[in-house]
């Protein structure tokens, strides 16, 4: 469905006029009209609890958490601010723009901005199906949980199970028990041998047949995802009232219980406790812009597409301060529910908080976190809704990254879409489901690994570089405070424009080079990752990546025209005197197919000087 119209105050810009452009009206045309024919928000907190729901997810309890506790801790928290401020929010608050002034989706918005970079668009749907293969199977993992914790007992807390080895070590409640690198603790086993089973599994090369449990549950979450999102956002909008809140009352009462744990003030003094040699390696700040941009989300197209079902004049400036303040106080507080328990883990294995955990990634929250609660009082209850809290943050990121991919195609093929998203979303998910497959078998926790490290990683931070240079240099940053100052009524100070023009492309910059010049070993438990995999997984980075530059080799290509016409039409976003001029020497049908090629916004058109 078309999500605007846009006509000439005074007839087709091809039909006969008077001479010396005199049916042109010198004033700006306000040409911009929202379709009724568009979905919109049912309630301005429909769309900022979905925002929320989007930008708070698994990533603010379970990626910040050990991303802050590899990098030493409090130190952590000094570039994670910074690049907050310089990168992740002024881009979250010019994607929130750009969706609620050009009301599209991440391909056809380029029509507008710039339409050589179209690809983007396409890239930013592919990075979304990426996370949709792996993201998704995390949710899973925590429904098999869920549905563990419905027992007196939890299965996690002793090593009496069929899935238990010799190396299984229960030391609560026990004195003289001796913790070695060989022992594992019972919650260890449960995840690795009865949850994932990756002991049966050689690695990459040999994953093994598809868990059905695993199945049933990833069948399940989408199951949810297509009757949230099959009817648009007036149904998602509704949802997320649940999906977005609960989390926030589950973990005042972790973060509350956790406080009156022994040791809990050893895993908070080593949260807050700085160490400032880490700020001098480059990983720190890589993992800390990866980090914000992985958990505010600009770059993967589900702020443009949640922003163009608001109102022309909603504050969205006001909008996405709050959401990036309520998204990075979210991840702080999260360190202390996580801290308090590592603490309390500590205290029980007299250990260092920094030896708690084995593997510094999701086992945080799958091993760690599962092993305290169930020593703890009430664990069924604490597991329950620990739990809950895991699904539900899960989902409110799954209905954000789906719905980029929705309204981007949909926007794209109104004509043929318009009237079948039930359709269109069935095809998704059935798509999703089928990519996650890989992810399900014995060997699976790997193939999340890889499409975490690879089919995310340096592509979504290229792809926000590129989106921010296009928008600030190609589409001009004045064009863009213009856009900004017709919808709220005032322009973005100068912090804004200049963090948009300078700063935070060369924040980006900076990490993506420092990314591909200091690789990371890839491994996971006790599994180094083979070269070939690694190989894999670039390609995998590049299969999203590359549609950016065929894209701008077609245009130049198929487009019509001298290389000086060409670049203009594929690059200049127009001025009425550098292209309406030149208009009056062609015939209608070549300013019609020129208007088609620029797209030119006519709010700002100005008549040309006689």
């Amino acid at each position: 469905m078309p999500h605007q119209e846009q006509v000439l105050a005074h007839g087709n810009l091809c039909a006969p006029g008077p001479p010396n452009n005199a049916g042109y009206n010198s004033n700006p045309v306000p040409v911009i009209i929202q379709t009724e024919s568009r979905d919109k928000w049912g309630k301005k907190m429909d769309f900022l609890l979905s925002v929320i729901g989007f930008a708070v997810d698994l990533g603010n309890v379970w990626r910040f958490p050990y991303i802050c506790y590899q990098n030493g801790g409090g130190a952590f928290l000094i570039p994670y601010v910074l690049m907050a401020i310089f990168g992740g929010v002024p881009l979250f608050y010019m994607e929130l723009a750009l969706g609620q002034f050009h009301r599209t989706g991440a391909i056809s918005i380029w029509k507008h901005i710039c339409p050589m970079f179209k690809g983007i668009g396409f890239a930013i749907c592919i990075i979304a199906l990426y996370v949709s293969f792996y993201y998704n199977t995390i949710i899973a993992w925590a429904l098999f949980y869920f549905y563990s914790s419905f027992s007196s007992t939890l299965p996690w807390t002793s090593c009496d199970n069929e899935w238990n080895t010799e190396n299984c070590t229960n030391y609560f409640g026990k004195d003289n028990v001796t913790w070695t690198n060989y022992s594992r603790s019972p919650a260890e086993e449960f995840y690795t041998r009865n949850v994932l089973a990756v002991h049966e599994s050689s690695g990459l090369g040999d994953v093994g047949y598809i868990r059905w449990q695993l199945m049933l549950c990833l069948f399940l979450i989408f199951t949810i995802v297509y009757f949230s999102l099959w009817k648009g956002v007036k149904t998602s909008g509704k949802v997320v009232w649940v999906t977005a809140t609960l989390p926030y009352v589950v973990l005042l009462i972790l973060m509350i219980r956790g406080a009156t744990l022994p040791g809990a003030w050893k895993g908070v003094v080593f949260y807050l406790n700085p160490k400032w040699e880490k700020l001098q390696e480059t990983s720190v700040w890589v993992d800390a812009a990866a980090q914000i941009f992985f958990s505010l989300g600009p770059g993967f197209g589900v702020l443009l597409a949640l922003s163009s079902y608001n109102p022309f004049n909603n504050n969205c400036y006001r909008d996405a301060i709050v959401t990036s303040l309520v998204n990075c106080l979210t991840s702080f507080v999260s360190g202390f529910v996580i801290f308090t328990v590592l603490g309390y883990m500590a205290e029980q294995r007299n250990v260092n908080v920094e030896d708690v955990a084995r593997d510094k990634g999701p086992s945080l929250l799958f091993i760690t976190y599962p092993e305290a609660i169930a020593n703890m009082v009430g664990s069924t209850f604490f597991a329950i809704i620990f739990f809950v809290m895991m699904i539900t943050l899960g989902l409110d990121s799954t209905f954000g990254g789906l719905e980029a991919i929705i309204t981007a195609v949909m926007d794209e093929y109104p004509d043929t879409l318009s009237h079948r998203r039930e359709l269109l979303v069935l095809g998704l998910v059935v798509v999703c489901f089928l990519g996650s497959l890989s992810t399900l078998t014995k060997g699976g926790a790997y193939v999340v690994k890889l499409l975490e490290e690879f089919g995310v990683g340096s592509s979504i931070i290229a792809i926000v570089f590129l989106e921010a240079t296009a928008v600030s240099w190609f589409y001009g940053i004045n064009r863009f405070s213009n856009d900004i100052k017709s919808m709220l009524g005032y322009t973005p100070g100068l912090f804004w424009r200049v963090c948009w023009v300078a700063i935070s492309p060369a924040f980006l910059a900076y990490i993506i080079i420092s990314s591909l010049l200091n690789p990371q070993p890839l491994s996971l438990f006790d599994y180094k990752f083979p070269d070939w995999s690694i190989t894999v997984g670039f390609i995998i980075g590049a299969s999203s990546f590359i549609w950016i530059p065929i894209y701008m080799v077609y245009k130049f290509v198929w487009t019509p025209g001298s290389l000086k016409q060409v670049r203009h039409s594929c690059c200049t976003i127009g001025r009425l005197n550098e292209q309406l001029l030149p208009l009056e020497k062609h015939s209608c049908r070549s300013q019609e197919k020129f208007l088609s090629l620029t797209q030119i916004n006519l709010l700002t058109l100005r008549p040309p000087k006689t």
